[in-house]
């Protein structure tokens, strides 16, 4: 796999806004992808920040296809295509690649727990084959605190060996810099792309290897993350890094993706982005004042947002 075939640096997991009736709602979507792009992250879309098991297969393709049609380049899209249905996924994933999608982020099939590496390499295997497109780059999303079933070193060793040219990188969203180290010493040289999902680890994570983050606060905060990717090497670099973590912090008092989707609600101007899909719920109106409180007090803004016309 050569450098042009790899996609690096800061990923935002895309929230996904819906209007009233909670369907998704597309051009809000795209504004705010084409934003992400213009802050110089990629976009993982349909990922857990963005509801993305609440969405149905036509609803994930459909917004993709419209930030197709609205000219952003698939060469900075990573869309989650990992689903428990087979079928679900090597269609999500054909169409990820057969657009021009530089990598697909596949969660293993989470419903059965306890499932076995020998279980997790003929899923994966199947999208491979099924899917059989040499352009096929699989990430794949390691998050054992919420999906229960993890991907393991032999598996991604099996995987590697099997399929070196389409699994191209792990996104690990263990919460455990351990684990993530582990795998960097195991795998960076080779060329295998290790994401930790939380901007936490970015400084740390580049320091040992890594291929950048994907992060659901790059929702808020994508210039930043990208400066410090492009500059992890510089004197202040320990500052920058100590910086997105008071950010991060501060938003995580609440739940999170309500959380982020009621900041752009608040510094959008648009009251409609705080909507959340069920089961989740939005924050409450203390919750809120309590979030946008704690915002200001590590003097943080949005500025040059992109606002709706209408």
């Amino acid at each position: 796999m050569n450098a042009q075939q790899r996609i690096r640096g800061v990923l935002s997991t895309v929230v996904t806004p819906f209007n009233a009736d909670y369907t998704p709602d597309a051009g809000r979507f795209v504004r705010h992808c084409r934003w992400l792009v213009s802050q110089n992250v990629g976009l993982a879309c349909f990922g857990n920040t963005s509801e993305a098991n609440s969405l149905s297969v036509d609803e994930r393709i459909a917004l993709l296809d419209a930030l197709l049609e609205d000219g952003i380049d698939p060469g900075r899209m990573m869309p989650g295509t990992g689903l428990c249905s087979l079928s679900d996924s090597v269609r999500l994933t054909d169409h990820a690649v057969r657009t021009g999608c530089a990598g697909v982020l596949m969660l293993p099939p989470f419903y059965y727990k306890g499932v076995s590496d020998e279980g997790l390499f003929r899923y994966y295997s199947e999208v491979v084959q099924r899917v059989g497109e040499a352009r096929l780059r699989i990430y794949l999303y390691h998050i054992p605190p919420v999906a229960q079933v993890g991907i393991t070193l032999t598996l991604i060793e099996r995987l590697r060996k099997a399929y070196p040219q389409n699994v191209a990188g792990i996104k690990d969203s263990s919460g455990d810099w351990r684990h993530t180290q582990t795998i960097l010493d195991r795998f960076a040289e080779e060329g295998f792309d290790v994401f930790p999902a939380s901007e936490t680890f970015l400084l740390a994570a580049l320091r040992n290897g890594g291929a950048g983050c994907i992060s659901a606060i790059a929702n808020l905060n994508p210039a930043a993350m990208h400066q410090l990717y492009c500059h992890w090497q510089a004197g202040n670099a320990d500052d920058q890094q100590d910086a997105l973590n008071r950010l991060r912090n501060t938003v995580s008092r609440q739940a999170l993706i309500p959380a982020i989707k009621a900041a752009l609600a608040h510094y959008l101007g648009e009251r409609s982005w705080a909507t959340v899909r069920p089961p989740l719920v939005e924050l409450t109106a203390e919750q809120r004042a309590k979030l946008l409180s704690d915002l200001a007090g590590v003097d943080f803004t949005m500025p040059d947002l992109p606002r709706s016309s209408g």
